[in-house]
């Protein structure tokens, strides 16, 4: 051990008439660890909440999506659809019809985003149709759609119950979201009347048209935007209900890197040709994810106050250390130390310190970080933070960062006690003695 460091371990073991000093020193290390272990607990939930929102965002819907400029939606589909599929980065494409909607059961209302939808094709983009819970998206198949389109009319009495069930069989299906199924008080096999502001012009104006729809599934994606506000139907059955001809509004697209969305949706326009626009998830969430990472700057910054704190909490304890040690300073000097290695002891106390306290804070803060990700033990209100929990995602490269400033912050506060325990003089100390 080298004499500096061998000294100051020796200075930071207090005894008892020095109880105060090594009081000063417990509260520092104290200190740095609480703002070292805060800021790796709050780093944590604030990436937590990034990549969860980000991992449901990109699972609820496409990465990419391309537009008509003009409102009249897309025609003729199918054959853009399948050269654009073959572009390169492109994995899969679908076709979807987006709009508002008035969904109603009863005395109970609620507005939605109506999707239409090809089963087949949007399982290829998004995720929200494997999370149906309770019934099933096989309604939603072309081929059940068929079926239900070729069967045959009955000829029973009205009041028949096999008349009524074929009627309810002929709806066209519905899939609705948790919390909007909650609301509506509706389970599978409910009937939903659905409004469309898209109505029809008559001598008493603009009439919306609405339809019966029955309930054939409910999905629940844990993320509450889409669980209370959206709801999926048959293409076909949102073509017609918006009195569309075989037109799509969006096409979807699922690519292989996210974060070069913005380039590969540029190819996709130009090759899709004059008129289309394209958009992305990037684009969509711009917003969200900026404040999320302003939100990291602050909490790292307000937080980070607590080490600086406790780098106080440092400086008096080597203030006073230097004045409990200014005979000692004296016979080291004359016995030979030099200035710079009296500087250098009262250093090593402080990064000492530091390095203890940083330790201490690292493990605590990651402990929490882990058990946190693991048991989510703290719930929070999905109608406010879309989500049902505080999420931990503890970086490791977080864990640096923060010992280099914890560290660094630590060192700066020695240099005044060390600068002036390196300036008494040995004759000056020892002249009362």
């Amino acid at each position: 051990m080298k004499f500096e460091l061998f000294i100051a371990t020796r200075y930071l073991r207090a005894k008892r008439r020095q109880a105060v000093v090594g009081l000063v020193t417990a509260i520092s290390i104290a200190g740095v660890a609480a703002g070292v272990a805060s800021l790796i607990v709050a780093l944590a939930i604030n990436n937590g909440f990034i990549q969860d929102l980000q991992s449901r965002l990109l699972g609820s819907s496409s990465h990419v999506m391309l537009l008509r400029v003009e409102s009249d939606g897309i025609r003729n589909w199918q054959p853009l659809l399948n050269r654009l599929e073959k572009a390169p980065h492109v994995v899969a494409g679908a076709p979807a019809i987006y709009d508002q909607v008035l969904i109603s059961r009863g005395s109970h209302a609620a507005g939605a985003e109506l999707k239409g939808v090809i089963p087949s094709y949007e399982r290829k983009v998004s995720d929200l149709l494997q999370s149906v819970k309770v019934g099933s998206a096989t309604p939603l198949e072309p081929q059940a759609e068929q079926q239900q389109q070729q069967a045959p009319p009955t000829n029973t009495s009205p009041d028949d119950m096999s008349a009524v069930s074929a009627r309810v069989a002929a709806m066209p299906p519905i899939i609705l979201g948790q919390d909007m199924a909650d609301r509506l008080g509706a389970t599978v096999g409910s009937i939903v009347l659905v409004t469309s502001p898209q109505g029809d012009l008559t001598p008493f104006g603009l009439v919306p048209k609405y339809q019966r729809f029955r309930v054939v599934g409910v999905f629940n994606s844990g993320f509450y935007d889409y669980d209370a506000n959206w709801a999926f139907t048959t293409l076909t059955a949102a073509q017609k209900l918006f009195a569309l001809g075989d037109v799509v509004s969006v096409l979807e697209f699922k690519i292989d890197d996210i974060y070069n969305a913005g380039q590969i949706g540029q190819e996709l326009q130009k090759a899709a040709g004059a008129g289309f626009m394209t958009t992305n998830w990037m684009e969509q969430n711009k917003a969200l994810f900026h404040a999320l990472k302003l939100e990291k700057l602050v909490t790292f910054i307000t937080i980070g106050l607590i080490v600086f704190v406790a780098a106080l909490n440092i400086l008096i304890s080597l203030i006073m250390m230097v004045m409990e040690k200014t005979k000692d300073i004296a016979v080291l000097r004359s016995m030979g130390a030099r200035r710079g290695q009296v500087q250098r002891i009262f250093m090593a106390q402080g990064v000492l310190i530091g390095v203890v306290g940083t330790a201490i804070g690292l493990i605590i803060g990651y402990a929490v970080a882990y058990i946190g990700a693991r048991y989510h033990f703290i719930a929070l209100s999905p109608e406010v933070y879309s989500i049902d929990y505080v999420p931990f995602a503890p970086h490791a490269l977080d864990g640096v960062f923060v010992a280099l400033v914890s560290i660094g912050i630590s060192l700066v506060a020695t240099v005044y006690p060390s600068i002036s325990a390196a300036r008494i003089y040995p004759a000056e100390a020892l002249r009362y003695e």
